[in-house]
C-alpha cells in the first residue's frame, strides 16, 4: 500500500476529457473525491511550453495522463516538462499514463538510416523522471523493452467484446473478426477468442509505403458480420479498402474496432464514404469536432479501465487483473447500454 494518503493526477493538454473521466472514475471506485492537482501548462510566444505545478506535491504518488497524439512533438515535450517539473518538486513517484503512445510505428529498422524513435522516445521519457509507464494496445509489443522501467500495456479488446456481446448479443452466431494484415493476428485472435467467434485474414501486399497494391481474404465470410480489429487507424484508406473487398467476398456487413482513432487527413471523409456500418474506436485520443460529427463513427471509455489500472499500481495489486472479463464487467457497469 502506497504511504500517501491518496494517488495524485495531473494532465496536460492532449486529451483534458479523458484526464477528467478518469478522475470522476476514480472518485466512484473510492467514494472519495478525485480532482486533478492545480496547474498551468502554457506555451511562450515562440512556442517553447512551460509548466507550472500550484499543489504541493513532495512525497506523493504522482500519475501524469497524457498521449503523444496529434500534435505528438507538443505532447510529447508537454508530457517530459511535466515530469521534470514534479522530479525537481520531490514527488514520491511518476507514473506516466499515455493512452495513446505516439512513434510506436517506427519501432525498427525497416531500411537502412533510419531510426528506432520508439526507442529515443523511451529513453527520453525515463531522463525525465519517469519510474513507469501505463499505455493501452502498444503498436509493436516489444516497445515495452525498450524501458528500463515498469511498462503496463492494458488491451482494449476486452471492452471491445463486451460492447459486441451487449450491442450484437442476437448475431453472435454470424459474426467473423477479421486482422487487416498478418502482422495483427494475434490481436484479433485475442477478441476472437473471448466472443468466441472464428478468424479471418485479410493479406495486402504494398509496392510503396502508404499504397496498397493487393488485398486477398483468408477465410470464408459469406453471410458473416466481419468486424475488422487494429491497434490504430490513421487515413482510413487501407481500412476502407478492407471492408470493400470482405463486401465483395460476400460479408453481409463489415465494422471495425480500432484502439487509437489517429483519424488525419482525409480519414473521417472516407469512412462516411465507405461501405463499413461502423468504426468502433477508444477515447485514448480526443475526438475532434470532425470525428464527433461523422455519423458512423462511434467512441467507447476507457476511463474505467485507466482509473481502476492507476489504483492497483498505487495499492501494489496486479494490473493484468483487469483483462480477465469478471473483473471488468463491474467496472464497466451500465456503460453499454
Amino acid at each position: 500500500m502506497s504511504l500517501t494518503k491518496e494517488p495524485k493526477l495531473i494532465s496536460g493538454n492532449a486529451n483534458m476529457p479523458l484526464a477528467k473521466a478518469i478522475t470522476r472514475r476514480m472518485s466512484l471506485h473510492r467514494g472519495v473525491g478525485q480532482d486533478l492537482v492545480k496547474a498551468r501548462v502554457e506555451r511562450f510566444n515562440d512556442g517553447e511550453i512551460f509548466v507550472e505545478v500550484f499543489d504541493n506535491v513532495r512525497g506523493e504518488d504522482m500519475f501524469i495522463i497524457q498521449s503523444t497524439s496529434n500534435p505528438a512533438n507538443d505532447n510529447l515535450m508537454e508530457l517530459l516538462i511535466m515530469a521534470d517539473a514534479l522530479r525537481r518538486s520531490s514527488a514520491a513517484r511518476i507514473t506516466a499514463v499515455i493512452p495513446y503512445f505516439g512513434y510506436a510505428r517506427q519501432d525498427r529498422r525497416s531500411k537502412a538510416r533510419t531510426p528506432i524513435s520508439a526507442k529515443l522516445v523511451a529513453n527520453m521519457l525515463v531522463g525525465a523522471g519517469i519510474e513507469r509507464v501505463l499505455t493501452m494496445d502498444l503498436h509493436a509489443a516489444q516497445i515495452q523493452g525498450f524501458f528500463d522501467i515498469p511498462v503496463d500495456n492494458l488491451y482494449a479488446s476486452p471492452i471491445f467484446a463486451l460492447d459486441i456481446q451487449n450491442k450484437f448479443k442476437n448475431d453472435m452466431d454470424d459474426i467473423m473478426v477479421v486482422s487487416p494484415d498478418v502482422g495483427g493476428v494475434a490481436r484479433a485472435r485475442e477478441l476472437a477468442k473471448r466472443i468466441n467467434a472464428p478468424l479471418s485474414i485479410v493479406d495486402k501486399r504494398r509496392e510503396k509505403a502508404g499504397e496498397v497494391a493487393e488485398m486477398t481474404v483468408i477465410g470464408d465470410v459469406t453471410g458473416k458480420k466481419c468486424f475488422i480489429v487494429d491497434d490504430m487507424v490513421d487515413t482510413a484508406g487501407t481500412l476502407c479498402k478492407a471492408a470493400e473487398v470482405l463486401m465483395e467476398q460476400g460479408a453481409s456487413e463489415v465494422h471495425a474496432y480500432i484502439s487509437h482513432g489517429v483519424l488525419s487527413g482525409p480519414a473521417c471523409e472516407r469512412i462516411t464514404n465507405s461501405v463499413m456500418k461502423s468504426l468502433v474506436i477508444t477515447d485514448t485520443i480526443a475526438a475532434t469536432d470532425e470525428v464527433k460529427n461523422t455519423p458512423n463513427i462511434r467512441v467507447v471509455p476507457t476511463a474505467p479501465m485507466f482509473a481502476q489500472a492507476m489504483l492497483n499500481i498505487w495499492n501494489g495489486t496486479s494490473v493484468s487483473s483487469l483483462f480477465d472479463t469478471d473483473m471488468l464487467e463491474p467496472i464497466y457497469e451500465g456503460v453499454f447500454k
